[in-house]
């Protein structure tokens, strides 16, 4: 059967792409400065003296936003399980790189002051370490085949990777007013960014749950997002014993690879 898109869908690629073209445009104007003869200032002479970490972590978030927009439209996950389950790697592989690299650029960077007080610092550090164990413990669940659990960490990892995204649309109306672009208020302002993407990523996951409660033991589509989880051991002993494998000869060995 042909699995057709919905609005849902469409809105959500909408939204998480246009969230993303701030960090990526970002990202393409550093690594531009990085590689082309640009004149050494306060705000870029750390990069130029230290570029790899900053490249890698254009590229990694780049990466991780553009594609991660496309693991939480439900029509592309389910249409395509195994490219979700490739781009999930792919994912992970840069999910973490822009966090390490984030973390590093924190401590190593000497950042002025007017771009990074001691608030934004322990902040950041705090931002970097929750996203890097958030993408290990998504990564662990889908391993064990808890699969509620897996889609609750990535999201929250995500929501953590788009920081950039929200904070374009948080500093610049106080920038646009107030001709300000440095100091305590752009750490407070930057800080809200990162707590309003986390609330909306927990209300989502919060409704996600509600709704898979509500459907109780409803028979779920073997192969697909929510399908029940039989551990292994049980499968290869059904089929040891001439039954059929409750997801089906075909549907067991897939998931056994997986």
């Amino acid at each position: 059967m042909t699995q057709h898109f919905s609005k849902v869908d469409y809105m959500v690629l909408a939204l998480l792409l246009g969230l993303s073209m701030f960090p990526t445009f970002g990202g393409i104007v550093r690594l531009m400065s990085v590689a082309g003869d640009t004149a050494v200032t306060a705000e870029n002479a750390r990069f130029l003296q230290a570029p790899t970490a900053v490249v890698i972590h254009a590229l990694s978030a780049t990466l991780y936003c553009l594609l991660g927009a496309f693991q939480f439209a439900p029509g592309f996950r389910l249409r395509w399980p195994a490219w979700h389950r490739r781009a999930g790697k792919v994912l992970a592989v840069a999910g973490m790189g822009t966090g390490l690299t984030g973390l590093w650029m924190t401590v190593c960077y000497p950042i002025p002051l007017e771009l990074q007080g001691p608030f934004l610092y322990w902040v950041r550090l705090a931002v970097g370490s929750a996203m890097v164990a958030a993408i290990v413990i998504g990564w662990r669940s889908i391993l064990q085949r808890q699969v509620m659990r897996h889609e609750a960490w990535m999201i929250r990892a995500y929501a953590l990777g788009q920081g950039a995204g929200t904070q374009a649309f948080v500093l610049l109306p106080w920038m646009l007013s107030t001709g300000e672009s440095g100091g305590p208020t752009r750490d407070l302002l930057m800080t809200l960014a990162w707590l309003i993407n986390i609330a909306v990523a927990e209300a989502i996951i919060r409704r996600s749950r509600k709704g898979s409660a509500s459907r109780g033991a409803r028979p779920h589509t073997p192969g697909t997002i929510g399908a029940p989880s039989i551990p292994k051991h049980e499968r290869i002993a059904t089929c040891a014993a001439g039954r059929p494998s409750a997801l089906g000869p075909r549907e067991d060995s897939k998931h056994a690879v997986f």
